[in-house]
């Protein structure tokens, strides 16, 4: 048996004749009827008895018709499905990120993807690189967001995103905030730090900068997030060395940010699996996600 069959059968048995069922699937009455042979035939019992020259439903195409009717019902919510997802209207992505970007640009990113994609869960993981990796190791993310590094063994291809470059963060009233031009990391030495906890990858990156040219930072606070790295900045216990997103926190309250020498930089960019094509929602989402840089670019977030 096959769709073309049962819809006709749902249709004799709903309009109640052969003449209203052609009526309603728009095609002739003797189809029908060809239809309807066709799967009684199919169907190995009586579906009709003939009364008077009119088709009557046995009890067995009473019993028949529920079942008929039900997966009808699904078939059609299958292609609706598969029309939706042809459109990239539905389906679920999982985005891993390091906590600087779910609590900044990746919000604006998941809000203008749900205004042409309002079907799609979308679930932001907020997690350090490491368990980045390791989540697209195991398979249980299907976009990440984070520094650029060797992500083969993990399974993972980059997408490049931009250049960031580092900005020292101090309260409004530090001696340093009112000057102008990049900050000599030298000027840093005796300064006490808020700063982000060992292992992160700017911890890392900013300790061997500055044990590189003898600087033995004394660090009041260590945080998980640049969010509260940001805070303690702002409550005067420390200056920070940041990510160019903190600004995206809200710099102007209470805070300064200036540009460093000799520069601190490294690349973001998107990670995806390097053993499988990008399926179309991803790619959509992939697609929003570089829009959002390209606006913060000309604000000149990134470069």
């Amino acid at each position: 048996m096959n769709v073309k069959q049962l819809e006709a059968f749902d249709a004799f048995m709903s309009h109640g004749s052969a003449t209203r069922a052609a009526a309603a699937l728009k095609i002739s009455q003797p189809m029908v009827s060809r239809l309807l042979a066709q799967l009684e035939e199919t169907a190995g019992f009586p579906l009709f008895v003939r009364k008077r020259n009119q088709l009557v439903p046995t009890h067995e195409a009473m019993l028949f018709h529920t079942t008929v009717s039900r997966s009808l019902t699904a078939f059609q919510e299958l292609e609706r499905e598969a029309r939706a997802i042809a459109n990239r209207q539905v389906g679920r992505i999982v985005v891993a990120a390091q906590p600087i970007y779910v609590d900044t640009f990746l919000l604006d990113v998941v809000a203008r993807f749900k205004t042409t994609h309002p079907d799609v869960a979308v679930k932001i993981v907020d997690t350090g690189l490491e368990e980045l990796l390791r989540m697209f190791n195991e398979g249980s993310c299907d976009i990440g967001v984070g520094i650029t590094l060797d992500a083969s063994p993990y399974g993972a291809s980059l997408i490049p995103l931009g250049a960031c470059e580092a900005r020292c963060l101090m309260p409004k009233d530090h001696r340093l905030a009112a000057g102008k031009g990049p900050l000599r990391l030298e000027d840093l030495r005796r300064e006490v730090f808020v700063d982000l906890a060992i292992g992160s990858p700017l911890r890392t990156r900013v300790d061997y900068i500055m044990q590189s040219i003898g600087a033995q930072r004394k660090i009041a606070a260590e945080a998980r997030t640049l969010r509260a790295v940001h805070g303690l900045v702002r409550r005067g216990v420390g200056i920070a060395i940041v990510d160019p997103f903190t600004a995206l926190l809200g710099s102007g309250d209470g805070v300064v940010e200036r540009p460093l020498f000799p520069a601190i930089r490294w690349d973001m960019a998107i990670f995806h699996h390097d053993d499988r094509p990008l399926s179309r929602i991803e790619m959509a989402f992939i697609d929003t996600m570089r829009a959002e840089i390209g606006i913060l670019r000309e604000r000149a977030v990134l470069s």
